[in-house]
């Protein structure tokens, strides 16, 4: 369990280097989509490995950034690169800077990434707002003593994706004239791209993506009753007859052709929250 007073202390260190910069929103982006950055002003970046306590991104696509700056007006912090349960680091690592943010301030979290389509009716390139999740890592971020600083033993989750934000999103949408979709987001630990058997069983649960990331942030940012809004782009399909062999390089190029919709969407979004 990484205790309150460290995450305290690397919140601390930041605060000293941005010089009391308080960002509203964090914004955590996903494989491949690191672009939105150059549309911050940036005032003060950070990489991961200059932080105390703070994990480094091992992954290509993760360049490893802390990203202070403003965006529509509104100051934001942007992760460029997440961490993975897969990487080896524990779920506390996991979720590490999304305790972080929330000590230095934000007020909501969007968090983005590159799934695998189960849903028949998507097609590469597609965005999918995440409504819901299903949690299939083999651990849970809030396993262990809980402190109640942070929040509840037994938070709810019943708005793990925040529904005002879901509806603006739509909104801004349809005026952009950007298709997008809307499901649930099934997580794994990977690193292995799922079986044909793997990916029926997931769209037998209900999901209508799969991926490797999200849902242990998203759990963290609920226990400290911090709103979130979540959106994947699909990189390839596990859908009966059109799978086919998948690399991370791949996945990174349909995920960059994807991202300046989703700048153009998160940018409107946080302009009119």
């Amino acid at each position: 369990m990484i205790s309150y007073e460290t995450i305290e202390a690397t919140a601390a260190f930041i605060k000293e280097k941005t010089k009391g910069f308080e960002p509203e929103t964090g914004i955590i982006l996903g494989t491949g989509l690191g672009g939105l950055v150059h549309e911050i002003q940036a005032e003060h970046v950070l990489p991961y490995d200059t932080i105390p306590n703070f994990p480094v991104s091992t992954v290509e696509g993760h360049s490893g950034k802390l990203i202070f700056g403003i965006l529509s007006g509104k100051k934001v912090v942007a992760m460029q690169g997440r961490f993975h349960f897969y990487e080896g680091y524990d779920m506390q690592q996991v979720v590490f800077p999304v305790r972080v943010m929330k000590f230095i301030g934000i007020k909501r979290l969007f968090v983005s990434n590159a799934s695998g389509g189960v849903n028949p009716n998507f097609e590469i390139g597609d965005l999918m707002i995440i409504d819901d999740h299903i949690n299939l890592f083999p651990s849970n971020p809030l396993i262990g003593p809980n402190d109640k600083r942070f929040g509840p033993r037994f938070p709810d989750m019943s708005e793990a994706y925040d529904k005002s934000m879901i509806a603006l999103c739509k909104q801004i949408a349809g005026e952009l004239g950007i298709s997008t979709q809307q499901g649930i987001y099934a997580g794994l630990s990977g690193p292995t791209f799922e079986t044909p058997a793997e990916y029926k069983f997931i769209r037998v649960l209900g999901a209508d993506t799969v991926g490797m990331s999200t849902v242990p942030e998203v759990i963290a940012a609920r226990h400290m009753n911090i709103p979130v809004f979540g959106i994947s782009v699909i990189t390839d399909l596990g859908v009966p007859g059109k799978i086919i062999e998948v690399t991370h390089e791949e996945v990174q190029k349909v995920a960059l052709v994807a991202e300046k919709k989703m700048t153009g969407l998160m940018k409107e979004m946080i302009a009119r929250l």
